[in-house]
C-alpha cells in the first residue's frame, strides 16, 4: 500500500511540475511568436516600444515564476523526506501537549516556507518591479508590512489550527462536522472584519474626494439601488504605480474600493466604468457565490480528510515512525494541493464568467461599451499586460478573459 501511495503522489507531483512548465513554454513560445504584432483594437493605443515593454515584462515575470516554483518544489520534497520524519521524532519525545506540539510542528514549517520566499518576494519588488517602473515601497514599508502580515497570520492560523486540533483530541468521530462548522463561521467572520479592521492596518481608506466624482458615483449607484456610502479609495500609490480596482467585504461591510493611481490616470468616464464593473460583482451576489462554493467543498475536503488522516500507510510511506495527527493533516492537505491544481480550470472558468457578467453590467448601466474599453486598454497600457497570451495558459490559469477577448465581448455588445 506504501509504494502506491508513493507512486500516486509522485504521480501528482511530477504532473504538476510537468503541466506547469508546459504551460509556461507555450505561453512563451507564443508570445515569440506573436508579441511583435500589435493587436487590431490597440492599434493608435500602444506603440511599438511599449508593445516590447509588455513582453519583456512578461518574459521577466515567467522566468522569476518559474525559479520560485522550482525552489519551492524543491522545499517540499525536502520537507517531506528528510525534515518531517526528524522534526516529528523531535516533538514526539518531547512532553507537550499534542496542540502545542501541532502549533509548533505547523510553525516551524512556516517559518521555512516563509524565509524561503523572501529573496523572490524582494527581487519581484525592489528590482524586476523597479526596473520596469512600477515599485514604490520603501524598505521600512515593506519591512513593516512583512511584520504586520506575520502577526496577522500567525494569530489567525494558530487559533485555527487550534481550534481544529481540539475538536480531533475531544470528538474524535464528529470533528469534521465541527471543524467545517468553526470553519464557516471563521471565513465569514473573516470576511467581515477584513475591510474594517485589517485591510485599515496597511493602507489609508477614505471616501471618494472628488466631489463631481462622488456625485457621478451616486447617481450611478443609485441606478440599482445602492448607497455610494460603500466607495472607497485607498493609498495604494505609496507601495506601487499598478492600477486596480476591487469588491471586498461581506453584510454592512462591503465595500468598491480603487486605487489611488486609477483615479488619477484614467478619465471621470473610465472610472465611472470600472465602478460599474464592480457593482456587477455586487449586484450579481459573486462574492456570495464563492463563499458557498468554498463552504460545500470544505464540507467535502474535511470529511475526506477524517476519512484517511488517521490510515497508517499515509504515515510510513513518508518514513514516519510516529503517528501524531498534526503531521497526516500535511500530508493530506499536500495529496490535496498537488491533486487541485489539476482542477484549476473549473475555478478559473467560473471567475471568467462572473467577470463577464460584470462587463456586461458596466455596459448596461453606462450605456455603452466604450468606456469601459477605453479603461481596459488603458490598465493594459499602465500595467504592461500581456495582450498575446496561448489559449491554454489563458485556460488554466486565467480568472478574467484574455484582455482582446474581454474587448472584442464589450464591443459586439454596442
Amino acid at each position: 500500500m506504501e509504494k502506491m501511495l508513493l507512486v500516486l503522489f509522485l504521480f501528482l507531483f511530477i504532473g504538476r511540475i510537468i503541466w506547469r512548465y508546459i504551460l509556461q513554454q507555450l505561453n512563451i513560445r507564443h508570445l515569440r511568436n506573436h508579441g511583435k504584432v500589435i493587436p487590431a483594437v490597440f492599434q493608435g493605443v500602444i506603440d511599438e516600444a511599449t508593445l516590447a515593454r509588455m513582453v519583456d515584462y512578461t518574459y521577466d515575470n515567467s522566468r522569476l515564476e518559474t525559479k520560485e516554483n522550482l525552489a519551492e518544489d524543491i522545499l517540499e520534497l525536502t520537507i517531506l523526506f528528510l525534515l518531517l520524519p526528524v522534526l516529528v521524532g523531535k516533538l514526539a519525545g518531547l512532553q507537550l501537549h499534542i496542540i502545542w506540539q501541532a502549533l509548533i510542528f505547523f510553525g516551524v514549517l512556516a517559518v521555512i516556507g516563509g524565509v524561503a520566499g523572501i529573496p523572490f518576494d524582494i527581487y519581484h519588488t525592489f528590482v524586476l518591479e523597479k526596473k520596469y517602473g512600477f515599485s514604490t515601497i520603501t524598505w521600512k514599508l515593506w519591512l513593516t508590512d512583512l511584520i504586520k502580515a506575520v502577526i496577522i497570520s500567525a494569530a489567525l492560523m494558530g487559533l485555527m489550527l487550534a481550534v481544529f486540533m481540539a475538536f480531533i483530541l475531544y470528538l474524535p468521530q464528529s470533528w469534521w462536522f465541527w471543524a467545517w462548522l468553526f470553519f464557516t463561521m471563521f471565513e465569514i467572520l473573516l470576511m467581515w472584519l477584513y475591510p474594517v479592521v485589517i485591510a485599515p492596518l496597511f493602507n489609508k481608506y477614505e471616501p471618494i474626494k472628488d466631489e463631481v466624482l462622488k456625485e457621478k458615483i451616486t447617481a450611478l449607484m443609485a441606478q440599482v439601488g445602492l448607497k455610494a456610502k460603500g466607495i472607497f479609495q485607498v493609498d495604494e500609490g505609496k507601495r506601487s504605480k499598478h492600477t486596480n480596482a476591487y469588491f471586498t467585504g461581506i453584510g454592512k461591510t462591503k465595500r468598491i474600493v480603487l486605487y489611488d493611481t486609477l483615479l488619477a490616470s484614467h478619465s471621470l468616464e473610465e472610472i465611472l466604468a470600472v465602478l460599474a464593473h464592480e457593482i456587477g460583482h455586487w449586484k450579481k451576489k459573486h462574492i456570495l457565490k464563492q463563499l458557498i462554493f468554498m463552504i460545500a467543498t470544505s464540507l467535502v475536503g474535511l470529511y475526506f480528510v477524517y476519512l484517511v488522516v488517521n490510515w497508517p500507510p499515509l504515515y510510513s510511506t513518508f518514513g514516519l515512525k510516529q503517528t501524531p495527527v498534526y503531521a497526516g493533516l500535511l500530508l493530506v492537505s499536500i495529496y490535496l494541493s498537488c491533486a487541485g491544481f489539476f482542477f484549476s480550470p473549473i475555478g478559473a472558468a467560473i471567475m471568467r464568467r462572473y467577470e463577464r457578467e460584470a462587463d456586461k453590467m458596466a455596459r448596461e448601466l453606462t450605456g455603452t461599451s466604450q468606456p469601459m474599453i477605453n479603461a481596459l486598454k488603458r490598465l493594459a497600457k499602465d500595467n504592461l499586460t500581456n495582450l498575446h497570451p496561448h489559449p491554454w495558459y489563458a485556460w488554466f490559469y486565467y480568472s478574467h478573459p484574455p484582455l482582446i477577448e474581454r474587448i472584442e465581448y464589450l464591443q459586439k455588445m454596442d
